[in-house]
């Protein structure tokens, strides 16, 4: 089976640079290994849609064309992965600027609105990278195939799942509408309330259904049992 543009597709992975340091996998025994481990991240394999922009351009670009069940190595150069390295995104601030006017090389530092690592402290001020922290470096993937999803349902609950972190969200398909009931730990996150519109854009461009509804469901149910682990937890 043929991969193409549009396509969801699962897929597993391992991105690395400099040969053998991992920054990036779908594979948790590995992220445990390396010390990159995510307990609220997802493994097992992420759902994307080909060139859609879920992964970085040079895997995208890999993918098409290829069969499901293909596994292979793809190394990338720095325009197709996380970008040339740019001295401008490089700034000098006063340590009036840090949480305690401290700065240590290495630190990850947010400023106004940025967020980058210091490079370089000279007397009363520091040197901030804006950069990707892998810009500018050639990186490899070693990736593969799992699967392409052909259920309405499937394919939301997959792009959902990249987006929230949540494997399970409940999706219910009636003729041409999906109801997608947004669990309540996610109303209020605002990574989710920034990406809601463009979960809903894409899953209209990329299959049949013409309308997407978000539904907010509490039960009940739902709360005994929340009070029920919380007597037990105590």
């Amino acid at each position: 089976m043929n991969v193409e543009t549009g396509d969801f597709v699962k897929i597993s992975y391992t991105g690395k640079f400099d040969e053998d340091q991992i920054f990036d996998t779908t594979d948790e025994e590995i992220a445990k290994e390396y010390d990159i481990y995510n307990p609220r991240g997802m493994y097992g394999g992420d759902v994307i849609i080909v060139g859609a922009g879920h992964t970085i351009q040079g895997l995208d670009e890999e993918l098409d064309g290829k069969d499901v069940g293909y596994s292979g190595e793809v190394v990338i150069p720095p325009e197709k992965a996380f970008g040339e390295h740019d001295p401008k995104k490089v700034e000098s601030y006063s340590l009036s600027k840090f949480k305690n006017k401290n700065a240590q090389p290495g630190m990850q530092v947010e400023i106004e609105g940025k967020r980058g690592i210091v490079t370089q402290v000279i007397g009363r001020r520091a040197r901030v990278d804006f950069n990707h922290p892998l810009a500018g470096k050639e990186v490899t993937y070693e990736y593969k195939i799992e699967s392409k999803l052909e259920e309405p349902d499937e394919k939301i609950k997959g792009i959902l799942g990249l987006y929230t972190g949540i494997p399970e969200i409940e999706v219910e398909i009636d003729g041409n509408t999906a109801r997608i009931v947004t669990p309540p730990e996610i109303t209020f996150n605002q990574r989710w309330l920034m990406s809601k519109a463009r979960v809903a854009e894409e899953i209209l461009e990329h299959t049949e259904l013409g309308n997407i509804e978000y539904v907010e469901r509490y039960s009940k149910e739902e709360k005994l049992d929340e009070a029920e682990d919380q007597e037990d937890e105590q």
